[in-house]
């Protein structure tokens, strides 16, 4: 595939991509190969380590008790990438290190072997490390993931600054906190993290002009507007649900700048995000670090009683919050979470159903995020045989999949199924 677009510098961003011709809506920009990966230590028992299949059964491997597999097939795939790696995690059984010192460890590894890498647009020297704009706190926390770092690899590399001399392991580390990406699987759940050094180029915005998606470690960058030539490719580094300042406040937290897109200029959407008494949505937002907690543990009951708790207070004395609301919206999405995890049917479709609108209003380009929110909805609808309502929430989730993910996406091909299934259901009423 020629490549639409070019790096360039400006005074304000720094590097970045631009388009060098017209590129249109839905048009695959780049498809790229990680440097290294890893599955996240969250899903690590659930997924295979090669081409990040979920499975209930996986082969594990016999030396570390980490790695597994779907196959012999996989496990031979993956052990350029292993090898390496698994004697470093048996000697350190039981413990297993974090992502982000697994990847750095990876990182290391492949740069030992230099005939596994490829030149791309940018290389991994290039990647700015921001230490020094860094908070003590958060230095010595990176200082205490290099140490955990070179007690890792120590097995396999005894004294990195002999075989590595350019290579700085706090730098690394710093490197990857603003530079890897999260890889997700089709719903957009986290399922790995990865370092694509070209891609590492984007710049950020609000309301970007491109989405990545991922198959297996495999990143595909897509254009969700058209664009012109000399228009910079941009995506978001940051979940786009919230208001100026929390979105502001994690991108200098995480990426040391301030945005200065068109949505946080204007703050354009704050009075839709922020509707409703402060009073009222201040507790909607102070309960969900403790409700996405209990999601990741999977307490599902208890999750789904404090969210409607929330959701619908016994005091009458508190005034409503709108269901646009971004706190509202967010207890709203892990109460739809938890009566699916619960088999209570009527109730996440009672849920999803009230996440729509809002979804509609913060997402006015093809976002992913949109048309998976619109398939898990028309999934209910389809099993609750809302069939009607199905087929038409199926299409609008299916206008805006073509552009992010396009038509050869597994997912795409599980939508067109399901349009197809209530079609054939419809005809048969």
């Amino acid at each position: 595939m020629a490549a639409k677009f070019e790096r360039f510098a400006s005074a304000e961003k720094g590097n970045g991509l631009r388009a060098t011709h017209e590129i249109h809506a839905g048009e695959l920009l780049y498809t790229a190969e990680p440097l290294a990966y890893c599955v996240s230590n969250t899903c690590a028992k659930d997924l295979c380590h090669s081409c990040f299949s979920r499975r209930k059964t996986l082969l594990r491997c016999s030396q570390c008790k980490v790695a597994r597999y779907c196959d012999v097939t996989c496990q031979k795939q993956a052990w350029s990438d292993h090898k390496r790696e698994c004697k470093c995690l048996r000697s350190l059984h039981p413990r297993i290190p974090t992502d982000s010192v697994r990847l750095a460890a990876r990182i290391i590894f492949r740069l030992l072997s230099p005939s596994q890498t490829s030149p791309g647009l940018c290389s991994l020297e290039e990647h700015e490390s921001h230490l020094c704009d860094m908070g003590e706190e958060r230095r010595e926390g990176l200082s205490q993931l290099s140490s955990m770092l070179q007690l890792y690899i120590q097995q396999e590399v005894p004294n990195i600054t002999q075989e590595l001399p350019a290579v700085d392991p706090l730098s690394l580390l710093a490197k990857l906190t603003c530079n890897c990406f999260t890889i997700s699987d089709g719903e957009l759940r986290e399922i790995g993290v990865g370092l694509y050094p070209s891609m590492s180029l984007l710049n950020h915005d609000c309301r970007p002009s491109c989405v990545m998606l991922f198959e297996g470690e495999t990143l595909h960058l897509r254009a969700v507007r058209d664009m012109q030539p000399a228009e910079e490719l941009t995506i978001s580094y940051i979940g786009t649900l919230a208001p100026t300042r929390d979105r502001r406040t994690q991108l200098e937290e995480q990426y040391h700048f301030t945005c200065q897109c068109q949505r946080c200029t204007t703050a354009d959407m704050d009075p839709v995000m922020l509707c409703g008494e402060e009073k009222a949505w201040t507790p909607l937002r102070e309960a969900i670090p403790t409700l996405e907690n209990w999601q990741t543990q999977a307490c599902w009951n208890e999750l789904l009683y404090e969210c409607s708790s929330l959701l619908d207070p016994l005091d009458g004395d508190v005034p409503a919050v709108p269901d646009c609301n971004v706190y509202r919206l967010r207890v709203t999405d892990l109460a739809l979470d938890a009566c699916i995890n619960l088999a209570a049917w009527d109730t996440a479709l009672a849920y999803g159903t009230i996440t729509l609108e809002p979804y509609r209003q913060y997402y006015p380009d093809p976002h992913p995020a949109h048309a998976i929110q619109l398939m898990r909805v028309a999934k209910l609808q389809h099993f609750l045989v809302h069939l009607g309502d199905a087929q038409h929430t199926l299409r609008l989730a299916y206008d805006i999949m073509k552009v992010t993910h396009g038509n050869q996406h597994p997912l795409t091909s599980d939508l067109i199924r399901k349009l197809e299934e209530c079609r054939a259901e419809l005809d048969r009423a």
